[in-house]
């Protein structure tokens, strides 16, 4: 209960202070390219419940048909204003929303797509799934030059699948296992802090 309160104040004070840097990046978005203000995909939530997930629209409106779900390295797909916004993470602040309404919480292990939550064992899938998914949690922190990562490998798909998203579950399991309102500020402050960075 403590921990849904905490995520609905700081949510909805978040949504409010940051709604003129909204109109902003709104703005910008439409004038660079065509589409959409946000960007809506399916992930996976708490108990396996699909929600759609709300972002900053950073890639043209057609790369889901020109490339995969993950992102690597310098992706031609991601717009001018696309690449300032994934840079700063101003792409994430929409899901603001999606914990103001309960989808989501500030901090828990990111949502992926059905496609990936597909190849969690079921004791993965009974731990992971089993707190609301998060803006930042620990793999976020860890992994937060994840493209550039996969841009390395000679088939970032299968590097994902099989080096990133275990290492990823694990930590998610950690953090699960050890969750605390303490422990998600501290995870808030060290993101705040990664973005400087």
């Amino acid at each position: 209960m403590a921990k849904r309160l905490f995520d609905v104040f700081c949510a909805g004070l978040g949504l409010l202070l940051l709604s003129p840097l909204w109109i902003l990046v709104a703005i910008w978005i439409k004038l660079d390219s065509p589409g959409p203000v946000l960007f809506r995909q399916e992930r996976v939530g708490r108990f396996g419940k699909p929600f759609s997930i709300h972002k900053f629209r950073s890639m043209r409106v057609d790369a889901p048909a020109l490339g995969p779900q993950i992102t690597v390295g310098d992706d031609p797909r991601i717009t001018r204003s696309g690449r300032f916004l994934r840079a700063s993470k101003i792409d994430e602040l929409p899901q603001l929303w999606d914990v103001f309404r309960g989808a989501m919480s500030l901090v828990g292990p990111r949502p992926e797509v059905p496609r990936y939550v597909a190849l969690y064992t079921p004791e993965q899938r009974e731990l992971v799934l089993s707190v609301r998914p998060g803006i930042t949690d620990p793999a976020s922190l860890q992994f937060r030059h994840e493209s550039e990562i996969l841009a390395r490998a000679a088939d970032p798909e299968r590097e994902y699948v099989e080096v990133i998203l275990p290492a990823k579950l694990r930590i998610a399991g950690d953090y699960v296992r050890d969750a605390s309102v303490w422990g998600d500020l501290r995870l808030i402050l060290a993101t705040l802090g990664a973005l400087r960075h």
